[in-house]
């Protein structure tokens, strides 16, 4: 099922369901198709999901990091007159989303990480592709996933164009080193509230040691396992992703 992507001011973004709102934040090589499964499934059982598209490439140089995509999200939050929602958040999504708890801690009902930065830094700009021939740049993108027919002709078209773009391949750079400047290990056990950790058993970019590190730094976090997965388990394995997501909200009474 493909979603309408809603423009309204300075935001475009999808949104479907009705009932409280789950907010969807992609990293940087994301597009809003990472999301499908996750926005079909929960629309339809009480949820009110939404996917904003991150300004990753539209903000100035200097407001290109992770402070400032926080604000992005408080921005939209207060634009969509939402006061508390659940933040999913894969690879640099994920950060962005524990950036935002940390400085709003009361609007975050609950955390659900999947591959996410935060914690080990090396992956973002190390597993990004610099400038390169096409199949290149299908060899490394292919090797996010486990499997790597998830890595369509479509996803690698569009990582194709975006490092042969001088200007977002700098600022997907200055996001990298961004991220790695806010580190979020000390951060981590003041941030109280329940949090489900998804993770890839063979994910390379943010490897599953990882996800024990921020089970063990998050006080009040669960964390499931996806086998043959790699970095973006709600792409790769969407049906389980949605039952261990959809199990856990209902033990946490979400």
């Amino acid at each position: 099922m493909s979603h309408t992507l809603i423009k309204e001011g300075k935001y475009s973004y999808i949104e479907a369901g009705e009932g409280r709102p789950i907010i969807l934040l992609h990293g940087l090589m994301g597009t809003v198709s990472n999301f499908e499964g996750v926005l079909d499934h929960f629309s339809k059982i009480g949820y009110k999901v939404i996917l904003p598209e991150l300004p990753l490439y539209t903000l100035p140089i200097l407001k290109t990091n992770v402070k400032n995509l926080s604000k992005f999200l408080k921005d939209f939050m207060a634009f969509k007159k939402i006061e508390n929602a659940i933040l999913l958040g894969n690879s640099l999504g994920g950060h962005i989303g524990l950036y935002f708890t940390k400085l709003n801690l009361k609007n975050v009902d609950a955390l659900v990480l999947a591959g996410s930065s935060g914690l080990y830094e090396k992956s973002l700009g190390d597993s990004y592709p610099k400038r390169g021939n096409y199949e290149y740049i299908k060899t490394k993108t292919e090797e996010v996933f486990y499997n790597p027919e998830v890595a369509t002709k479509e996803i690698i078209d569009d990582i194709y164009a975006l490092v042969n773009d001088r200007t977002k391949v700098l600022k997907t750079l200055t996001i990298a080193k961004s991220a790695i400047r806010h580190n979020m290990a000390k951060d981590l056990p003041k941030m109280n509230i329940p949090a489900c950790i998804i993770w890839g058993k063979n994910d390379t970019v943010t490897p599953p040691e990882v996800a024990v590190e921020f089970n063990r730094l998050l006080p009040n976090s669960d964390l499931y396992w996806v086998d043959k997965c790699g970095h973006a388990p709600m792409m790769e394995h969407p049906e389980e992703f949605n039952r261990i997501l959809e199990n856990w909200l209902k033990e946490r009474n979400l």
